[in-house]
Order: C-alpha cells, then structure tokens, then sequence
C-alpha cells in the first residue's frame, strides 16, 4: 500500500481498510508469489463490488490465485470449467421433476447451478460458444437468475472472476461486448520475473503446505464497498474520468485524431461508473478521503482496455488498447488542467445512494 505518502494520520475507519487490506495480501502473497499489481486490482474490484476478468496464458496461477481468494475471505466458492459442450443450465441450474411428499404430485422443483455462490470462477471463459456465455449475463447484472418465469436471487456478496486465454489460442470465442461490458476490470496476468519464476520453483516442488488464514468475511467486505461509495468526489475529478470516456469514442466532438482513425468504437456510459467507483477504491486503499486524478489514471487501464474495440487500421500500427489508453490519459489530463486553471474551488459529489452501475 502506498498510504505512507499521506501526510494525513488515516481516520480509524480508513487506518482499519488498510491495516484489512495488508492482512489479506499477506495471506494471498503465502500462496501466490509476485503478482502484486494482479492482487491490488483484484481487491479494488472486490471493494467496488465488480466483477473481473483476467487475462494471461495458462500456467500463470490465474485459477489458484482466485480459489486463494475465496479462502482468504471465507466466501462460499464455486469453479466452472468452461468447454464447447457446457450448456447454459450446467451454470445456472434447471427444473426438475420431482414427487412432493405430501401430496405424491409430480412438480417442478429448482435445482441451483454453480454459479449460486459468492466467488464464482468461470474458468476460461472464451472456451465456450457466446450462447452459453450469455448466461451469465443476467447473474452477473442482477444478481438472480430466472428459470420457470421465475427470479432466484444470488447469494450476497457475488463476484464473477473469469480467467480468459488470449484470444489467438485456438479452440476459443470471443466474448460479446454486451458480456465485456459487465467487467469492471480487464486485469492482464503477465509471466513473472526470473527471481520470482525460481521462487515458485521452489514452492511447489518441496513438502510443504501452505495453509491460508481467513481474514475477512461476507459482513465485513460489505462495509467496505458501502465505504467506498460514501467517498466524495470532486467535480473536476470526475469530469477527468468522463472525459477519457468521451474521448475514447470516435464519433465525439471530444475524439482525438489518433482515436477517429484507429477506434472503431469507445467505451460506454459504464466505463465512466467503474472509473469513478475504481478511483474510490484506489483512494481508500491508499488511506486517503479524498480522489485525486492519480486515481483515475490507476484504474484507467483495467477499466478501458476490454471496452476499446480496435479496427484494422490499428492492427497494422501495431496498436492496442493500452497505446489508446495512455494516449487518452495525456490528452484529457492536458485538457482538464487548462480549464481548470482559473482557480475556482470545485464541487464535491457523494455516489452514497446511487443505483448500481
């Protein structure tokens, strides 16, 4: 955490996240080694309430670091794996018949699926066709799933955190951007480093068990997203995360150059909810109440890559979303500082209340 900058003593509520916080990555870190940043975002997403797809080659610890996860904060886990043949009910459960046993009548009776659970793992999600991918789409929405015209809700709290091959492996489909669009975060998994490399050597190839200690339960991540939400954000702050959303869509009098000839299209009006929820995140983490623009730029990349559909154009450049990215973030933050330059105190809004993005 890098709260030490703060030259404000953390109020209790704050100083007792971070000290959370630290707990948790300690037991994470006992079980998986390197993969800091990974961690750090997979905790913003949970305190935000999102859901998190995470991208990277097999081997990288994707599904043992979620399963971790699920240990550490005591949370009922469930594992899919997703292949060609896996059928929509095999996620989220079907009618059956069955006798009742005071009347002897054959009725439908609701069997639940996996995905009722509070961490549900889609484990290489892009193995399976759009079809069966699309249903989690209400789950991961709404929070319930229907079958027999009527709405089972989910457990609370319930997080979707997906592993994801790279889309040139064979044998996988890509995601519907209406699926895509209810990450929060795209979270790129990349190989560790050589120290860390021989480290995981190490630990895997000795006796030894690791046994992970839970640190926090279902009560006590609910406090923390309700917290999150409660922080205010300034205006200026805000309108910065906007318009990196409004400049990412090459339709848009706010569009750059670069973006009208390479993006086919921007990101959409939740892109801008998960900026500012991410940015609350990050702040609070970092042991501060209020949201700077350096908290924008944090989750700027996990939040926008997936929603940034490149054309043909880019491919040939040699472009990818984090270029449109970090393109993006020295333009608006150009732009934002020079209208911002006459010194005017900005407006402070709450998110306390508001619908779920």
């Amino acid at each position: 955490m890098n709260h030490e900058t703060n030259p404000q003593t953390p109020a209790p509520q704050v100083a007792a996240v971070i000290e959370s916080c630290e707990q948790l990555l300690e037991q994470l870190s006992r079980q998986i080694i390197g993969q800091q940043e990974v961690l750090r975002q997979l905790l913003l997403a949970l305190f935000a309430r999102g859901h998190c797809l995470l991208v990277g080659v097999p081997g990288l610890a994707k599904t043992l670091m979620i399963r971790t996860l699920a240990q550490a904060l005591q949370l009922e886990f469930r594992r899919i794996q997703f292949t060609p043949d896996l059928m929509p009910s095999d996620i989220t459960g079907t009618e059956m018949i069955q006798p009742d046993p005071e009347s002897g009548e054959r009725l439908f009776h609701f069997r639940p699926g996996p995905v009722f659970a509070n961490i549900l793992l889609a484990d290489e999600i892009n193995r399976t066709p759009p079809k069966t991918q699309a249903a989690l789409l209400e789950a991961m929405q709404e929070a319930s799933v229907t079958a027999g015209g009527e709405s089972h809700p989910l457990p609370d709290p319930f997080f979707v955190l997906a592993t994801q091959n790279p889309i040139e492996q064979e044998g996988t489909y890509p995601l519907p951007e209406a699926q895509l669009d209810r990450f929060m975060f795209h979270v790129q998994v990349d190989y560790p480093d050589s120290q860390e490399e021989l480290a995981i050597i190490k630990q895997t190839t000795d006796d030894k068990q690791v046994d992970i200690q839970p640190v926090m339960d279902a009560e006590r991540i609910g406090e923390i997203g309700e917290l999150v939400r409660q922080l205010p954000i300034a205006d200026h702050v805000a309108s910065y995360g906007l318009g990196l959303v409004r400049a990412s869509r090459p339709d848009r009098e706010e569009a750059t150059d670069l973006v009208r000839e390479y993006v086919s299209w921007g990101a959409g009006p939740r892109a801008g909810q998960y900026l500012v929820l991410g940015a609350k995140a990050h702040a609070l983490l970092d042991g501060r109440y209020t949201v700077e623009y350096e908290d924008i730029d944090a989750v700027a990349h996990p939040v926008l890559r997936h929603r940034l559909r490149l054309n043909f154009q880019a491919e040939a450049a040699g472009l990818v979303a984090n270029d449109v990215i970090d393109h993006l973030l020295e333009h608006v933050r150009n732009r934002e500082s020079s209208e911002q330059s006459d010194g005017r105190l900005p407006n402070v809004f709450g998110s306390a209340g508001t619908g779920q993005p």
